[in-house]
């Protein structure tokens, strides 16, 4: 029976194909589920009530595909999403499993590598558009080293940019409207990515030809992984207005990339990320970028896809509960009013200036006020722990 934390289609739930299509290997271990077909997929996210579908292009059509085999699955896949009630909002490439990617794809030392990843990538473009897709992610997972003695690391940057640039050209050129999101992560499957962080993509975004195209797509696990904070990462990219698009999982700091099902490693930091992009009102898709548990048949691949909406829901309701909690909003009406009791430096002119370097500041007065975070912070718990 549906409940308040049912999912629905304006809530934009996402998932790609090869989320709920993990087969469970792992580097010790085969497949523990059959092959989920795409069509299975789209059927099984309408099912568990998901408002979209994403997917890379060798999630749909494989890699070695004929022509009339590639329009063939496309035209069976539209017709799944048409049928189940589906979107594909977004879509994009898959540069890092095949072997001609070990060095990398658009970093490459070899330029038929580069060329081939860049003609790759515009066909990925093509089956995005044609399926109605105008977000186009980007992750690199092979932009990297396991030795520095392979390349100059600003050599590659300029060759990451190079093909960033042809592609905007191209989605130019065939009126495609793709917004781009770069999407960073530390380190694995090489043991050094370039562009390692959310912010180092926003530095490279600003030099490009086409700047207005590109932003990012920040994951939690990405950012979790390094032991960094993701809703620092998301709001520096939404400050920027360049968070295209956002991956949530979750995942344990300082262990491989994990995937889990989202909120179930670290709530708190899940309810602020949540908490974020409700107060702020960020409009695009909520895509769930992780796979169910190892010991799961489809059927607990279809608790785990529930089980990521669901999650964000209740934090949903618990970050409106926050931000109406009468106690919370005379802690944070006090902050507001030391905040605006005229210390604040604005904007430079020489008189203002003049002023600030003549005032007197009593040190032991600013140090001496307790500023009352662990309550705040306890209050955050309570809430979430259901005994508020």
């Amino acid at each position: 029976m549906p409940d308040a934390y049912t999912p629905r289609p304006e809530h934009k739930f996402t998932f790609g194909l090869w989320t709920v299509g993990n087969r469970g290997r792992d580097p010790f271990g085969d497949a523990v589920r059959p092959t989920l077909t795409p069509v299975e997929a789209v059927r099984m996210l309408a099912e568990v009530g998901a408002m979209g579908v994403n997917l890379h292009d060798n999630d749909l059509v494989p890699i070695d595909a004929t022509v009339q085999e590639r329009d063939r699955i496309v035209r069976e896949f539209k017709s799944a999403c048409e049928a189940s009630g589906l979107k594909v909002p977004m879509a994009t490439v898959n540069l890092f499993y095949d072997p001609a990617f070990r060095d990398g794809a658009f970093t490459a030392n070899d330029p038929a590598v580069r060329a081939y990843a860049v003609q790759k990538t515009m066909r990925a473009m093509d089956l995005g558009a044609e399926l109605g897709a105008k977000i186009f992610v980007l992750w690199g997972g092979r932009e990297g080293v396991e030795t520095d003695a392979c390349r100059r690391p600003d050599e590659a940057i300029k060759r990451f940019r190079e093909a960033l640039n042809y592609l905007c050209e191209y989605s130019l050129s065939e009126n495609y409207d793709y917004k781009f999101a770069l999407e960073a992560k530390p380190n694995e499957p090489r043991a050094d990515i370039y562009f390692p962080t959310t912010g180092a993509y926003l530095a490279l975004i600003e030099t490009l030809d086409h700047p207005e195209m590109v932003g990012v797509n920040p994951e939690v696990a990405h950012e979790q992984m390094a032991g960094l904070n993701m809703m620092h990462s998301v709001a520096q990219a939404w400050e920027a207005g360049k968070l295209f698009h956002i991956d949530l999982n979750d995942q344990v700091p300082g262990r491989y990339d994990q995937d889990l099902r989202f909120g179930s490693a670290n709530l708190i930091a899940a309810f602020w990320l949540v908490k974020f992009l409700e107060d702020v009102g960020y409009s695009g898709p909520r895509h769930f970028d992780a796979h169910a548990y190892r010991t799961e048949d489809y059927e607990g691949v279809k608790d785990f896809a529930r089980g990521c909406m669901r999650t964000y829901l209740i934090l949903k309701e618990k970050a409106a509960h926050w931000n109406a909690d009468t106690e919370i909003k005379s802690l944070l009406a006090e902050m507001a009013n030391r905040e605006g009791n005229g210390q604040m430096v604005g904007r430079f002119d020489k008189d203002r200036a003049a002023r600030l370097l003549a005032r007197d500041f009593d040190r032991a007065s600013l140090a001496s006020k307790g500023l009352q975070y662990e309550k705040l912070d306890q209050l955050t718990v309570d809430i979430l722990l259901g005994v508020r």
